[in-house]
């Protein structure tokens, strides 16, 4: 763990230096070509670049996966790990339907109708990473709010393993959301495919789901010809820890996010210097663990408990701890997170599984105009408008009068013929 201090100088101040540190680190990628290739020789590129960054031993034959290998994934599952999943899946579904809310009808005074409502895209494509370890729980919470959304076609991509096969695990989470569009490819070439199609992918209208540099690059690349939920990066997670927070627990879960790569962006932030000390002893010990992986961690003395929830607002962090006894009030404060976890209890690796909520969260900031996944990540809206004889007769000159205005005078002719 590259464990370094910070001064307080401000929550401000004191974020953006802590953000400058974690940019240090990070990689700067050009996907410009692979979305070239992509788009030239659609399949056969993509399956070169797939043999190429992942199925490197025996690449797939065909980027389609056969949805019966998904169902024999899931009959194959150890029961508990089956029944861990399918909690997870009712929890994730369940919360994503109390976010779904009817259409806004609004009666005006003038008589005319404006009704706005949600519909779901027609095609969602759910990106599922692979490399350091097999995703299912990315699976459920994507497709699940997809689904709740009620979008009609789900492709679910994922990268192959080096036998060119999709991990059993990312296939048992596909067959139990009923998913049967499952493509073997990874990396920016599945988020290119995804969006812009090829000879056998029809292209989507919504790319979702978490992923490395090159894949949070190609999103960036098809945003606005498709929807995109974020350009979510590296893991991040601050920790508020209180005078009694057990420093064995803030350790755990500040190395549970480091298992996610060395460019995980940690946080610990205490009023008390002995806190913060038992904190950096504990996450080095701990640190050992062989899935932990060499991840920066910024540790932060603030004056007091308002000025860590400043620092949280200020650094908006995609996972936020707060191992406070007033957690719930603290809690209240916060307007930048991504996800709050309040309490000593409310450990982060909750909501990265079965908590209900969802852990495709924005990153890098982002939580200060962006939110977690959910049904609306897969829906866009529709405004409906009636107008009555009444309305038209008295919002008629004024549309004469606004439209000549701006110089469309025929505008105003559309309007006054119906008075």
């Amino acid at each position: 763990m590259r464990i370094r201090r910070f001064e307080w100088e401000g929550s401000e101040k004191t974020a953006l230096t802590i953000r400058q540190l974690f940019e240090d680190f990070a990689e700067v990628v050009d996907v410009a070509a692979i979305e070239r290739e992509v788009g030239a020789e659609g399949n056969a590129a993509v399956l070169r670049l797939t043999a190429e960054f992942d199925a490197t031993e025996r690449p797939p034959e065909s980027l389609r996966v056969d949805p019966t290998e998904a169902a024999a994934a899931l009959v194959d599952l150890e029961p508990a790990l089956r029944e861990a999943m399918e909690i997870a899946a009712a929890n994730v579904r369940q919360v994503a339907e109390t976010q779904l809310a009817g259409p806004a009808r609004v009666e005006l005074p003038q008589g005319q109708v404006v009704t706005v409502r949600e519909v779901p895209v027609r095609a969602a494509g759910v990106y599922a990473p692979g490399g350091r370890a097999a995703y299912p729980s990315t699976v459920l919470m994507c497709a699940i709010a997809a689904q709740v959304a009620g979008v009609e076609r789900i492709s679910l991509a994922s990268p192959p393993g080096r036998d060119g096969r999709l991990h059993p695990l990312v296939l048992a989470a596909a067959a139990l959301c009923g998913i049967e569009e499952i493509y073997a490819m990874g990396g920016a070439q599945a988020i290119f495919a995804l969006a812009n199609g090829t000879e056998t992918i029809a292209a989507v209208d919504v790319v979702a789901g978490p992923g490395n540099a090159w894949v949070r690059e190609a999103k960036r690349a098809i945003a606005g010809r498709v929807g995109i939920d974020s350009l979510a990066g590296p893991s991040e997670l601050m920790l508020v820890a209180g005078h009694d927070t057990d420093p064995e627990w803030a350790a755990l879960d500040l190395c549970a996010q480091a298992e996610h790569g060395p460019d995980s962006q940690l946080v610990a932030v205490a009023v008390e210097e002995a806190v913060l000390e038992a904190i950096e002893k504990a996450t080095e010990a701990a640190a050992q663990r062989p899935s932990v992986a060499n991840a920066p961690l910024a540790l932060v003395q603030v004056p007091g408990i308002s000025d860590a929830i400043d620092l949280a607002n200020a650094f908006a962090p995609e996972h936020l701890e707060l191992l406070e006894e007033d957690a719930a009030l603290l809690a209240d404060r916060v307007r930048t997170a991504g996800c709050v976890f309040a309490g000593r209890r409310a450990a982060t690796a909750f909501g990265d599984y079965v908590a209900g909520s969802n852990h495709v969260l924005p990153t890098g900031g982002a939580g200060r105009f962006s939110g977690p996944l959910g049904p609306g990540t897969f829906t866009r809206k529709i405004a409906e408008v009636e107008v009555s004889a009444d309305a038209a007769q008295a919002l008629a000159p004024q549309v004469d009068v606004l439209a000549r205005a701006e110089g469309f005078p025929v505008h105003g002719e559309s309007a006054m013929i119906r008075r």
